[in-house]
């Protein structure tokens, strides 16, 4: 079932997008999920900063709209054979589909292959999206996780051509 029959849609990023992407970002569990966060999520100028510094870059950046209303981001960013995709999904719609469904959407706006994504490794929830989307387990590491205040396990995945 794909995103329990909502409209899941990609469109570009407005400025009222950022409060609500704010937000999203201020969620203590979803926080917890992601674990590679901003070390003070709670940081507006820092907030407002960073996605000054996005949307002037070169990331391919998305709103990710459901049945018309702004439930997350979605992007490809880095340097071309490294890039990566990353998403955002308000904890209200997890286990819906829309995660998935935004990020094919956003996959078959950006062809360039291969692209990386990075998941902590208890994040299920997110591991599974990138699979559905057809990436695979490349690696294992360790990294320093600001929502968690500590290593813990990280998945490195590819999507190859």
């Amino acid at each position: 079932m794909d995103s329990d029959f909502m409209d899941v849609s990609l469109r570009e990023v407005h400025d009222s997008d950022l409060p609500v992407f704010y937000r999203h970002m201020n969620d203590p569990e979803a926080l917890r999920m992601a674990a590679f966060t901003p070390k003070d999520p709670a940081d507006r100028d820092a907030f407002d900063a960073q996605w000054a510094r996005i949307r002037s870059s070169s990331y391919v950046l998305r709103t990710i709209l459901a049945d018309g209303d702004v439930v997350g981001s979605a992007a490809v960013y880095g340097e071309p054979g490294e890039r990566e995709v990353t998403y955002w999904v308000d904890r209200a719609y997890w286990g819906r589909g829309v995660a998935t469904a935004a990020l094919r959407r956003l996959l078959a706006e950006v062809p360039e292959r291969p692209l990386y994504a990075r998941a902590a490794a208890d994040n299920e929830g997110s591991l599974r999206v990138l699979a559905k989307c057809g990436f695979r387990v490349t690696a294992r590491a360790r990294g320093f996780a600001n929502a968690r205040g500590e290593e813990i396990d990280e998945v490195v995945l590819q999507l190859a051509g």
